[in-house]
C-alpha cells in the first residue's frame, strides 16, 4: 500500500472554498480525504504481534523491573552503552550465542585504565608484621561484612611521618594478596568545576566494585595523602569541592552498597562493597565527623627500630650490605624516616653517573646521546657503583649537612 500525505489534500481543500472555481457549482461541501496505509496501533486487530520487528530485535528488551531497558539507559546520566556488554536477553542471541562466553563483556579490559597491578614489585621486600595484620584485618572485615553482627568501618586511615613507607608497605600488602586497585590521589580532589571530584570518587569505587564483579579479583579504593587536599592548614580556604568529596566519602561509609552516578535509583542496582584506605600524615585536619569511629578507622603507623632495620637491610641485602652493617648505619643516623636509609643508596650513585657523562661525551652531547641516536648506536654501558658502609656514611653526612641548611 502506499502511504499518501494527507496534508496536501487539506491545503487543496482550503483552496477550493477560499477561491471557489465558477465553471464547477457545487452544492455540498467535499468530504475530508483520509488515508491510512499502516497500523494505527502495534498490534492488529485479531491481536496477532507476532511478526513485529521490535520483537525481534533489543529494542524493547525489558529490564528486571519490566520496564523498557533502552528508554532507561538513555535518561540516565552519562550512560555508555559499552558498560552493558555482550549480555543474554541484552542483545539479540545471535550475537550473544549459546554457549560458553555468552555473559562475557568484551570490552572491560579497555574500560579499566584506573587499576593498577604490581608486577614492577620485583624483589624481595620485608612487610611490618603490625602493618600487614591492620590493612589485611580491614579488607578482610569489610568482605564478609555481610555475615559479622558489627559495624564495620569501610575506610582505613593511616597515618604518620612522611617517608615511612605507608604507601608502599600497601602496595606490598596488594601484591601478596593479589588485590587490583584503584588508586587515587590528594591532587583529583579538586577540579574547576564543582562536583567533579566527588562523581570521580563514586565512579572510582564503582569501578573497583567491577573488578570484584566482573574480574574475580579483589579490590579496593586507596586515597594517597588524603589530608593534602581535605585538610584545613592555617588560612586555607574551603571549597564547595572540598565539601562535596567529604560529604560523598561519609554517604560511601553509611551506604557502601548503593552508589549513584547520577543515573535514577534501581533496587537491582547494587553495588558491591569494597574497602577504602587513605594514607596521610595528619588526619586530626579532616573534618571531624568523617573521621569518627563507624566511618573511618584509624591507624597510626610509626615503625620500629626493629622494623626499620628489615626493610632498610632488603633493600641493601642485594648489595651485599650485612645486617649488623645496616644497624651501624641506623645507630649512626638516629629518628630518620624510611626514606633516609633509601636516599643514602640512591646518593652514591651520583659520582658513577657524573664519570658516565663524561665517557659520552660530556654535557656538551648529553642531548644527542641521549635523544638523537642512531639506529644501530648504542649507548655507553653504565655500570653501578660498588655499595660500601663507607660510602653509606659518606652519603649519610652529605645529607645531613643539606638538611641542616634549610632547616635552620
Amino acid at each position: 500500500m502506499v502511504a499518501l500525505d494527507t496534508t496536501r489534500f487539506s491545503f487543496v481543500s482550503t483552496l477550493s472554498t477560499n477561491f471557489p472555481s465558477k465553471s464547477v457549482h457545487r452544492t455540498t461541501k467535499p468530504p475530508s480525504l483520509s488515508v491510512s496505509c499502516s497500523k494505527s496501533s502495534s498490534t492488529d486487530s485479531n491481536g496477532d504481534d507476532s511478526k513485529r520487528l521490535s520483537q525481534q530485535s533489543s529494542w524493547e528488551t525489558k529490564d528486571s523491573e519490566g520496564n523498557d531497558y533502552l528508554y532507561r539507559l538513555g535518561k540516565e546520566a552519562d550512560n555508555m552503552n559499552i558498560a552493558v556488554g555482550a549480555r543474554s536477553g541484552i542483545i539479540d542471541d545471535l550475537f550473544a550465542g549459546n554457549f560458553l562466553g555468552r555473559d562475557s563483556d568484551i570490552v572491560f579490559d579497555y574500560r579499566q585504565k584506573v587499576t593498577r597491578s604490581f608486577e614492577y614489585l620485583q624483589g624481595d621486600y620485608y612487610i611490618a608484621p603490625l602493618f600487614m595484620d591492620k590493612v589485611v584485618c580491614h579488607i578482610v572485615k569489610n568482605y564478609i561484612a555481610h555475615l559479622l553482627n558489627i559495624k564495620v568501618p569501610l575506610i582505613l586511615g593511616i597515618w604518620g611521618g612522611k617517608g615511612q613507607g605507608k604507601s608502599f608497605q600497601t602496595e606490598l600488602i596488594f601484591q601478596a594478596m593479589g588485590i587490583e586497585p584503584v588508586i587515587m590521589s590528594a591532587g583529583e580532589l579538586e577540579s574547576e568545576r564543582a562536583g567533579e571530584p566527588g562523581k570521580l570518587i563514586r565512579e572510582r569505587y564503582r569501578t573497583a566494585s567491577q573488578v570484584v564483579q566482573n574480574q574475580g579479583k579483589m579490590s579496593c579504593l586507596m586515597i594517597n595523602d588524603i589530608d593534602a587536599g581535605l585538610g584545613r592548614f592555617g588560612n586555607t580556604q574551603m571549597t564547595v569541592n572540598n565539601q562535596i568529596v567529604v560529604g560523598t566519602l561519609m554517604n560511601l561509609s553509611d551506604n557502601p552498597t548503593r552508589v549513584s552516578i547520577g543515573q535514577d535509583w534501581r533496587e537491582s542496582d547494587v553495588t558491591n562493597r569494597v574497602p577504602i584506605i587513605c594514607t596521610g600524615n595528619d588526619l586530626s585536619t579532616i573534618y571531624a565527623p568523617l573521621i569518627r569511629d563507624g566511618r573511618m578507622e584509624k591507624f597510626f603507623w610509626q615503625p620500629n627500630l626493629e622494623d626499620i632495620v628489615n626493610i632498610v637491610h632488603r633493600t641493601y641485602e642485594k648489595d651485599g650490605i650485612s645486617r649488623n652493617e645496616v644497624i651501624s648505619i641506623v645507630n649512626t643516623f638516629p629518628n630518620q624516616a624510611l626514606d633516609f636509609y633509601g636516599a643514602l643508596r640512591s646518593r652514591t650513585y651520583d659520582r658513577s653517573i657524573s664519570k658516565w657523562i663524561d665517557d659520552i661525551g660530556g654535557v656538551e652531547n648529553l642531548g644527542r646521546k641521549l635523544l638523537k641516536l642512531k639506529k644501530d648506536e648504542k649507548l655507553p654501558v653504565f655500570t653501578p657503583p660498588e655499595q660500601t658502609v663507607e660510602a653509606l656514611f659518606e652519603s649519610g653526612m652529605a645529607s645531613i649537612r643539606k638538611a641542616s641548611l634549610y632547616t635552620a
